[in-house]
């Protein structure tokens, strides 16, 4: 048969076909990727410090007793609400910390809500019997000194108690809040019967903070200087209800870096030379043998 340039051109373009699956196949096996970035992004949100009390009271209900039959604890409701809250708001960066006798730093700021859930839910094991809330919030306070300020912050102080503050804590607070200009809410879990935060004591003799901590560590609060929202929850609806409005609240701009994680492109190089090869296969089928 004579020589044509359809026929020169069709073999042409089957040698490259063969070398370029080839190619794509030396390509494929040397896993190229392109690598992890960062991508300053801006959205509305806040760096926001669970400060959870684990003291012992935390363990029985709202009632004042140990749970029973369908009974939750106040840390059980605590941690059901705080997780929702967690999963709902999509661009804030959490951290938890514990507190009974001694602070203890459970989860850093991040985006890991895996993590921060989970330390939620370890905050439901059984605590210890005091609280030293002045530990608690400097260590949630030291949580701002390692990022720059990009967002409102805010502490979450769950507790349902209170504990009287040296003059010399309570200065290094106030200094503290008002230099990272953190928003404290504080969720008062009250136990049925106990003294609130908002209320005086009939005798004046008893009008002082080892009489009434709850009281005086709220009056301190509010001396703080920055912005500060307390929230006195008796029952599980309560407690809601504050989460809800915080959830509310905290929604100025927040500028964040979001990590893209590396991209492997070895997928594409096997599929090209996957399509590639096929132009081969179908060709060498579509071959006749001519008789003379």
């Amino acid at each position: 048969v004579p020589a044509d340039r359809l026929s020169r051109l069709l073999d042409w373009a089957l040698r490259a076909a063969a070398s370029l699956a080839i190619a794509a196949l030396v390509l494929a096996l040397a896993r190229p990727f392109v690598g992890a970035q960062r991508v300053e992004k801006v959205a509305r949100g806040a760096h926001i410090v669970l400060t959870l009390d684990r003291s012992l009271s935390m363990d029985q209900t709202f009632a004042g007793r140990n749970p029973r039959g369908g009974d939750a604890s106040k840390s059980e409701t605590a941690r059901r609400l705080l997780s929702a809250f967690i999963d709902e708001r999509e661009h804030d960066l959490f951290g938890v910390v514990a507190f009974s006798t001694r602070p203890m730093a459970v989860v850093p700021l991040s985006d890991d809500r895996v993590a921060a859930r989970a330390a939620v839910e370890a905050a439901a094991t059984p605590g210890l019997a005091f609280t030293n809330v002045a530990e608690g919030l400097f260590m949630a306070l030291s949580y701002f000194s390692e990022r720059r300020a990009s967002a409102s912050r805010a502490i979450v102080l769950i507790s349902d108690g209170a504990a009287e503050i040296d003059f010399r804590s309570a200065e290094r607070l106030r200094a503290q809040f008002a230099a990272y200009d953190a928003s404290l809410y504080w969720i008062f879990l009250r136990t049925a019967g106990s003294p609130g935060l908002f209320d005086k004591p009939k005798d004046a003799r008893n009008d002082n903070a080892k009489a009434m901590p709850e009281r005086y560590l709220h009056k301190f609060f509010q001396t703080l200087q920055v912005p500060y929202t307390p929230y006195e929850a008796d029952n599980p609806a309560a407690l809601a209800q504050a989460i809800a409005d915080i959830d509310r609240l905290e929604t100025q701009p927040l500028v964040y870096s979001e990590r893209i994680p590396r991209w492997d492109l070895s997928g594409w190089a096997y599929g090209a030379a996957a399509v590639l090869l096929l132009v081969g296969v179908f060709a060498k089928a579509a071959e006749r043998r001519l008789a003379v």
